[in-house]
C-alpha cells in the first residue's frame, strides 16, 4: 500500500542559515529619472520619472533601511551618459564590497540601436535613454547600451544587486512602431529609432527573448543579481495617463512601490511580502492598467532571479501572532519558535527572510492567490487519521498540464502527480475531475506522519516542457525539498511564453488545499 507520507525531516541545510549575527552590509543605491531630454521635442517628454525616483527614494529611506547618504539621485539635465556611467562605476562598484547591497534603478525611455559587436541575434541592442540622448545619421547615440550595463553588472559580483528598470526595449515593435505613430499613444516610455517609418505589418514576436537590458539574466541572476522589469520583451511600458501631468507616475514604479505594503500584496497574509507576492501584485496593476488602455495590448513585468529569491521578503517582515490551534499557540506550549527564518539564496547574497513554517511558506513562493480556478479536495474531508486510506480529486476551470505536489511541515513535498503509475499522462481537460489513485494504479493512498500539510495543483494552459522541473520518475516516492522545487517550478512559470503572436506571461492556475493528519 503507497501512502501520502508527511516524513520526518529537516529543510535542506544549504538554505537556511544558522542563527548568527550577519556582517554589516554597506548599501548603495543610484537612481536615475529623465523626463526632459536635451535634444528630443517635447511631445517625446515623460512626466513620471521626477516622482518616481521621489517615490524610489522614500522606499529606500523608509522600508529599505538606506540611510538618505548612501543614495545618490540623477535627474533631467544631471543624468547625462557620462554622469550615469561614471557614477554606477565609483559610486555603486569602487563604494561597496562583496557582500553590501546595491540597488539601481532607471525610469525613463527604452530604445533599440543598431548592434555594432555583432552579439545580438536580431542585430539590435537594447538600450537606455539618457539626457544628452540625440539622433545620429541612421540611430540614437549617447545611450546606455545594454553591452555597457551587462559590463559593469559583472564587476558587482557577490554584491546583492537589485536592478529595477521602468522603461522598456521593444524589438520588432522598434520597425512598427514610428514618431508619427507613437506620437498618439500617450505616455509611452519607448524611443522608436530616428527616421523609423510606420509600417503596415503586423507587429509578430521577435527572435530573442531577454529581460529588458539584461541579454543573459542567467549568468547575471547566478551571481547575485534580482532585476526587475516595467515590460516584457516586445511590450510597452507607460506612464499613468490617467492622473494630472505634474502627479504621473510610471505605472510599474506606481505598483511597486504600493506592493510593498503587506497590506496590499501579502497573500497568505503572514506578515511577510516575498518577491513573487510583489510580483504578482504588479503583474495585476499592470493588466489591470493596460486593460482600460486602447493602445496597451499586453503588459507582463518580468522578475529575474534565482528560483530561491521568490519566497524570501522584499524587507524585513515585521513579526506576526501564530495562529491559535486547539491546544494553544507555541509559545503557550513553552516552545518559543521564530516567525521567520534568515536565508541566503546565494552564497555571497545578502540575508533574506523566510516564512519558518514551510506549510505557510508556500504563499510567499507562489505568489499567485488561489482563485477557486483550480479545486483540490479529500474523499475523507481535510482531518485524517494515521493510516487512513483517501483519494485525491482536481478540477480545472482550463485545459492545462497538472502538477500535484503534497508538501509536509518538515518542508518535504511528494509529487502526486505527474507520475509514472498513472496510465497515461494527458492534459486536464476544463471541467473534468482527475481522482489520484483511480482503479487503474491498483493501491490507495494512506495518511501518514502527523500535523499540517497542503496540498498544491498547478495547471499550466500552455504547452510548456515541464519535464525538468517535474518529471514523472520522481512522483510518489521521491522525497524533495519543499522550497526548492516549489521555487524551481514557479521560476519557470514566470518566463515569458512566446508561442503566440505577442509575447506574454505564461497562463497557469492554482488550487491548495490544506489538512491535517493526527
Amino acid at each position: 500500500m503507497a501512502a501520502l507520507r508527511t516524513v520526518a525531516g529537516l529543510l535542506g541545510a544549504s538554505l537556511l542559515l544558522a542563527q548568527s549575527p550577519a556582517a554589516k552590509a554597506e548599501d548603495r543605491a543610484l537612481l536615475v529619472g529623465i523626463g526632459t531630454y536635451e535634444n528630443l521635442p517635447e511631445d517625446m517628454y515623460l512626466h513620471g520619472p521626477k516622482n518616481d525616483v521621489k517615490a524610489i527614494e522614500g522606499l529606500l529611506t523608509g522600508t529599505l533601511s538606506f540611510k538618505p547618504q548612501a543614495i545618490r539621485v540623477l535627474t533631467d539635465d544631471k543624468a547625462s551618459r557620462e554622469a550615469i556611467l561614471s557614477s554606477v562605476d565609483e559610486w555603486l562598484i569602487a563604494g561597496t564590497v562583496p557582500g553590501d547591497r546595491i540597488y539601481f534603478y532607471f525610469s525613463g525611455h527604452g530604445l533599440q540601436v543598431k548592434d555594432v559587436s555583432k552579439d545580438e541575434e536580431d542585430g539590435m541592442d537594447e538600450a537606455l535613454s539618457t539626457y544628452d540622448i540625440k539622433a545620429g545619421e541612421a540611430d540614437w547615440t549617447n545611450v546606455i547600451l545594454d553591452d555597457d550595463l551587462e559590463a559593469l553588472l559583472e564587476k558587482m559580483k557577490g554584491r546583492a544587486v537589485t536592478l529595477v528598470i521602468d522603461a522598456c526595449h521593444s524589438g520588432t515593435i522598434s520597425r512598427a512602431l514610428s514618431a508619427e505613430k507613437l506620437s498618439g499613444m500617450s505616455g509611452a516610455r519607448y524611443l522608436p529609432r530616428p527616421f523609423a517609418q510606420a509600417s503596415k505589418d503586423k507587429v509578430t514576436r521577435g527572435l530573442r527573448i531577454d529581460l529588458g537590458v539584461v541579454d543573459k539574466p542567467a549568468e547575471l541572476t547566478a551571481a547575485g543579481v534580482t532585476a526587475w522589469s516595467a515590460a516584457a520583451p516586445y511590450q510597452v511600458a507607460w506612464d499613468d495617463v490617467r492622473l494630472p501631468i505634474e502627479d504621473r507616475h510610471g505605472v510599474f514604479t506606481s505598483a511597486y512601490v504600493a506592493g510593498y505594503k503587506p497590506s496590499e500584496s501579502d497573500g497568505n497574509a503572514n506578515g511577510l511580502v516575498s518577491n513573487a507576492e510583489l510580483f504578482q501584485y504588479v503583474t495585476t496593476k499592470s493588466k489591470e492598467y493596460c486593460s482600460a488602455q486602447e493602445n496597451c495590448d499586453n503588459l507582463d513585468p518580468q522578475l529575474e532571479s534565482v528560483p530561491g529569491v521568490l519566497g524570501t521578503s522584499v524587507a524585513k517582515p515585521e513579526r506576526y501572532r501564530t495562529e491559535q490551534t486547539a491546544t494553544g499557540t507555541a509559545q503557550e506550549q513553552g516552545k518559543p519558535e521564530p516567525m521567520y527564518q534568515e536565508t541566503k539564496v546565494d552564497a555571497e547574497a545578502a540575508t533574506a527572510y523566510v516564512d519558518a513554517d514551510p506549510v505557510a511558506a508556500i504563499g510567499d513562493i507562489i505568489g499567485k492567490a488561489d482563485t477557486g480556478e483550480v479545486t483540490v479536495s479529500l474523499d475523507t474531508g481535510v482531518a485524517l487519521k494515521k493510516g487512513q486510506p483517501f483519494k485525491i480529486s482536481v478540477t480545472s476551470k482550463y485545459d492545462g498540464f497538472l502538477i500535484l505536489l503534497d508538501v509536509n511541515g518538515k518542508g518535504v513535498a511528494t509529487q502526486i502527480f505527474p507520475n509514472e503509475m498513472a496510465q497515461k499522462i494527458t492534459p486536464l481537460s476544463a471541467g473534468s475531475t482527475l481522482t489520484i489513485p483511480d482503479d487503474y494504479y491498483g493501491f490507495d493512498f494512506e495518511a501518514d506522519g502527523s500535523g499540517e500539510n497542503m496540498l498544491v495543483a498547478i495547471v499550466v494552459s500552455d504547452d510548456l516542457d515541464l519535464q525538468d522541473v517535474a518529471p514523472a520518475a520522481q512522483g510518489l516516492n521521491t522525497e524533495l525539498d519543499a522550497r526548492k522545487r516549489l521555487s524551481e517550478i514557479v521560476a519557470k512559470l514566470g518566463k515569458t511564453w512566446t508561442g503566440d503572436t505577442e509575447n506574454r506571461g505564461l497562463r497557469w492556475s492554482l488550487g491548495t488545499l490544506k489538512y491535517t493528519i493526527e
